[in-house]
């Protein structure tokens, strides 16, 4: 394979020094026209292919955004990172992606990649073990632009895109009670992150405006698998609490939990109502009724908000929050007076 042509080998070539030849191709208005249009002849001549990387080191810019997810391989998530590579592309910018797999260590591992690498920017949904910690911590203090949704940190110095997690909480359970579902379990993700705190929230609002009662036994924290679904489904009627319905933060929760109602053959949506949240590919094959949460959209104006950051000539002089609406998606896990 032959060796890759550098300035060094323009400069031999004309018989001149390295910097001339630096100058020259970057268009210092030190070096004469003439000078420059040889420089530019003759490293097309030889094939000289500049080090674009090391461009944008010395100008301190990039055409490469840096995007950090918890797992790729969820459907909101998936879904997340096309919206930001649809815009991205538009734009003229490239996306690295990188996975913390919900953990700190490799989040913080992979925004340390991203700073290395000299990206133009980051996008970045918080793990589940960092949803109350600062990994981010040296973005915001090199300055580099810098916007998180869906799992963010309210006190962080940066844009946000979230989901009304409270509202799309609040409309699932006012379904179920209109439904008749009186007593509704509520299966939820860990309190330290917004997303579960507010869909649990939503959840309360709706129980005290149809004038239920708020019950603690039948609230059920840091769930989100479908082994831990089924398991707090069990537990709840070896323990004999009397339930009607089920709330689930996450889809694969409600998944574990209803499969576990149809082994004992308790009947969905007849004795038990069921509603998950995400609004995953297999609710829509298995009649889950669940949240929508427009991922797609997520991402997308997440990286606007993110791309005009990087553009701004002025220093931003507040946060911006961007928050989508999500939509109750009815089917016949809950379905039983046919709405």
């Amino acid at each position: 394979m032959a060796a890759k042509v550098t300035i060094k080998d323009i400069a031999l070539k004309l018989n001149t020094n390295i910097s001339t030849v630096s100058r020259a191709l970057n268009n210092s208005p030190s070096i004469s026209t003439e000078t420059r249009r040889l420089v530019l002849k003759t490293a097309r001549q030889l094939g000289y292919e500049p080090n674009s990387f090391a461009k944008q080191l010395r100008r301190g810019a990039s055409n490469t955004i840096g995007l950090i997810v918890p797992r790729i391989n969820r459907m909101f998530f998936s879904n997340a990172v096309h919206g930001v590579e649809t815009i991205a592309k538009q734009k003229g910018f490239n996306v690295i992606i990188c996975q913390s797999n919900e953990t700190h260590a490799d989040e913080a591992s992979a925004v340390q990649t991203l700073l290395n690498n000299n990206v133009a920017g980051i996008i970045m949904s918080l793990s589940i073990e960092s949803a109350a910690d600062e990994s981010f911590r040296d973005v915001i203090k090199r300055k580099v632009p810098f916007v998180m949704f869906d799992r963010v940190a309210e006190g962080a110095a940066a844009n946000k895109v979230i989901n009304n997690n409270f509202q799309g909480a609040y409309e699932a359970v006012s379904h179920l009670i209109q439904q008749g579902y009186q007593n509704i379990v509520h299966i939820s993700g860990p309190q330290h992150s917004s997303i579960y705190k507010d869909r649990f929230e939503g959840y309360k609002k709706a129980l005290a405006d149809h004038g239920l009662s708020f019950r603690t036994e039948l609230v059920v924290e840091n769930v989100l698998t479908r082994d831990g679904g089924r398991n707090t489904a069990e537990t709840l009627i070896r323990k004999r609490i009397s339930f009607d319905g089920i709330f689930a933060a996450g889809d694969y929760a409600a998944l574990g939990a209803m499969l576990y109602l149809k082994e004992r053959q308790i009947k969905v949506p007849e004795d038990v109502g069921v509603a998950g949240f995400a609004n995953e590919p297999f609710t829509e094959l298995l009649g889950i009724t669940s949240v929508e949460q427009y991922g797609t959209e997520l991402g997308k104006s997440a990286v606007r908000l993110l791309i005009e950051e990087i553009t701004e000539k002025e220093q931003r002089q507040a946060e911006k929050k961007i928050e989508i609406n999500p939509q109750l998606i009815i089917r016949e896990s809950s379905n039983r007076r046919k709405l």
